[in-house]
């Protein structure tokens, strides 16, 4: 018998929290239920979660505090917030910490449960693509490790970043469009998620800039392209 995914979720609303977790664990996950950042975060260091759920406002630690502990330890695991903030500013927070998503209270369970199995999918469609490395100018891309390196510097991404950077990859010296990138890696087009991919655009240019033949442009109306040297990027 497959083993359940397990969900780590934190939320101090204790009425909410006990039914998100009966709810989930009613569609087959395995849900814990944390009332506190602090106590979410001795769990997650202890156990083996497939995707977290973080509450925003929360005694000891809020979920932005928890979310940054989190990818300190490790960059893969998807992070969704629960949020009783729709404000601009707060989802973007959200998103340069490296969350997958969000979630505004009040939420339907379906919907969370459609969040949740959308970035799952994801995820685990990652797992296996054709191309697994890219030459970018001086850098070289692991897409299966989401590692970035050149001779003397590598540097870890996130899965955010590392699913962006492959679909540029995947477009080199073309158009990626915007609506395409965003349906493929946040799912839905909404304005949050086009400014969120904005931040993630901004990081990926840091992360490149010590090669001056590389460059990402935005296609005014269009979305981007990643203009690099012509390297072999077939399949092996």
């Amino acid at each position: 018998m497959e083993d359940k995914l397990r969900i780590l979720l934190c939320e101090d609303d204790e009425n909410l929290g006990t039914l998100t977790r009966e709810y989930l664990e009613d569609k087959g996950y395995k849900a814990e239920l944390f009332a506190d950042g602090e106590a979410g975060y001795k769990a997650f260091l202890k156990g083996k979660y497939d995707i977290c759920l973080l509450d925003v406002m929360m005694p000891k630690k809020d979920g932005y505090q928890l979310a940054q502990e989190i990818r300190a330890v490790n960059s893969d695991v998807p992070i969704i917030f629960l949020t009783a903030k729709a404000l601009k500013e707060d989802i973007l927070e959200g998103f340069k910490i490296g969350a997958d998503d969000y979630i505004t209270k009040p939420f339907s369970m379906e919907e969370l449960v459609l969040r949740i199995e959308a970035i799952l999918r994801r995820v685990k469609g990652k797992k296996g693509k054709e191309v697994t490395v890219y030459k970018i100018g001086k850098f070289t891309f692991d897409t299966q490790r989401q590692v970035l390196f050149t001779d003397d510097r590598s540097d870890n991404l996130t899965t955010k970043e590392s699913e962006l950077l492959s679909l540029l990859c995947a477009h080199m010296n073309e158009i990626l469009e915007r609506n395409f990138a965003l349906k493929t890696i946040w799912i839905d087009d909404n304005y949050f998620n086009a400014r969120s991919m904005d931040v993630y655009i901004t990081k990926l240019r840091k992360k490149l800039k010590d090669d001056p033949n590389i460059e990402i442009i935005n296609i005014h109306g269009k979305g981007y392209k990643l203009i690099a040297p012509e390297a072999d990027n077939e399949p092996k």
